[in-house]
């Protein structure tokens, strides 16, 4: 009885300790009145400051849907640049309460860093890219090329494993820094300059002469890319998943930022009403409002509208969905039921 009763106290003291971690995270955000997120640096349609330095894009958007879920209001935020070299340790650290975007997940990211994703939320693949001049059409004939890449992504490992894989030479060139490695690339210092294929496209609008280059066909590995957190922090990885989701589902049952209110106060739909709020607080059991994923909606509208406006038809970068079209498209994206 007494080693049963040491057992019994110690399980609850645990789990006393781990309530008390889950909820840290969401606490220090609502103490300090805003969400700290750690962006990728000058990345165009994702993440980089207008003429008036204030950051825009995809994974800012998704930086104020996380703030409209936990406050109502899409502006409490602080952004942080985060090289990829210096990123998982300002998130272990505590300096951002969240990466939104631009990190592969992968197995040894997602076991034993620190750090887990909750869900993919943009799904790209590596390329290369090359000046028009070089003559090159295919990767395959960048044999002995020397390639230019970020320190501290997977990229450096996805170029290793198909050229050993195609019995190809090659000389990676690597840069602290997404920057440096355009920089790098642009003033002559390597062959070829690869990245994801998103990357490339948003940021070969920096080169001084965008034109004379071009992303070659192949694509060399799969990126599912997404949020990262701190790992045991439960219901903030919570959070971040389903303010996610909320934006996808949205997408399927066609709410949108300019019929939300309208379907708020008339849709019949047990599964909108349930998104938006209506009748059902499932928002507590998050720490949230009833209406979170109505203020997210309200905010920055459902993932299509904040795919279009920032790197799709709507954008300069007019990049297509593929596989981020939703599953019933032909795409990847699909949302729990929220029920």
């Amino acid at each position: 009885m007494v080693v049963r009763n040491i057992v019994f106290f110690g399980a609850m003291a645990a789990a006393a300790v781990w309530s008390a971690a889950e909820a840290a995270t969401l606490d220090d955000v609502k103490a300090r009145n805003v969400v700290r997120c750690g962006t990728a640096p000058n990345n165009p349609g994702f993440a980089f400051p207008d003429n008036q330095g204030k950051f825009r894009g995809f994974d800012i958007d998704f930086c104020h849907a996380l703030a409209a879920a936990v406050f109502g209001d899409a502006s409490k935020i602080e952004t942080r640049v985060a090289e990829p070299r210096d990123a998982f340790t300002m998130l272990t650290a505590g300096t951002v309460d969240v990466l939104t975007h631009r990190f592969t997940w992968t197995y040894n990211r997602d076991n034993g860093s620190g750090v887990e994703f909750p869900m993919a939320i943009f799904y790209d693949g590596q390329g290369f890219m090359v000046r028009k001049s070089l003559g090159v059409k295919s990767v395959n004939e960048l044999k002995g090329a020397a390639i230019c890449v970020a320190q501290g992504t997977t990229t450096e490992l996805n170029v290793a494993d198909y050229f050993n894989a195609h019995a190809m030479q090659y000389k990676i060139v690597a840069f602290n820094g997404t920057d440096a490695t355009r920089l790098a690339y642009d003033e002559g210092r390597c062959d070829a300059w690869s990245n994801d294929r998103g990357s490339l496209a948003s940021r070969s609008v920096a080169l001084k002469t965008p034109g004379d280059h071009v992303i070659l066909p192949e694509t060399i590995s799969k990126e599912p890319i997404g949020p990262v957190v701190r790992q045991g922090d439960d219901q903030w990885s919570h959070i971040v998943r389903w303010t996610y989701y909320a934006t996808i589902a949205a997408e399927e049952l066609g709410v949108t930022s300019a019929n939300v209110d309208e379907l708020r106060k008339g849709s019949t739909n047990p599964e909108v009403k349930r998104l938006l709020g209506v009748g059902d607080n499932l928002g507590q059991k998050l720490g949230l409002s009833a209406d979170w994923a109505y203020n997210v909606i309200k905010a920055i509208g459902n993932y299509g509208e904040i795919f279009d406006r920032n790197i799709g038809d709507k954008s300069p970068l007019r990049l297509g969905l593929g596989l981020n079209a939703l599953w019933r498209d032909g795409g990847l994206m699909i949302a729990p039921p929220i029920r």
